[in-house]
């Protein structure tokens, strides 16, 4: 199994929270309390990231960028803010894991000489079967 690219950076420093309604669970409270959590991530003004690692997160998490850079996440699966704030964190990095891992090149294989057999006789029985199924010739 391929090994697992593990972020270590601290990135919350540069994180802003932005809680609203959300529109999730919350019984009667839903219309009262701001759980929805907004993890809002500065990208190309972050001190932390290389310039190299801001790029492939911008093109790896494009859709999740707005037109000032700012990485949005948000969370609003919990009916706790405090709850919906770690989900959000935890999200995130996620993320900027999975856009900073490299991707593995793949190596071009050729069938094997047994697998080309197979194919040929799987093909030759369906054309017998296809062939025992047509009327006789008269």
């Amino acid at each position: 199994m391929a090994e697992q690219y593990k972020f270590t950076k601290d990135l919350s420093k540069e994180f802003e929270f932005i809680t609203s309604r959300s529109s999730g669970p919350g019984g009667q409270n839903v219309n009262k309390v701001n759980s929805k959590v907004e993890l809002r991530f500065p990208l190309f003004d972050s001190k932390i990231l290389t310039d190299e690692e801001k790029q492939i997160i911008f093109v790896k998490l494009y859709h999740h960028i707005n037109s000032d850079g700012i990485l949005s996440v948000t969370a609003q699966n919990e009916r706790s803010q405090v709850q919906n704030k770690e989900i959000a964190i935890e999200k995130f990095y996620q993320w900027v894991e999975i856009a900073l891992t490299p991707v593995k090149p793949r190596k071009k294989t050729r069938p094997t000489r047994a697998s080309k057999e197979k194919r040929l006789e799987g093909k030759q029985a369906q054309a017998k079967k296809k062939e025992s199924r047509k009327k006789p010739e008269l």
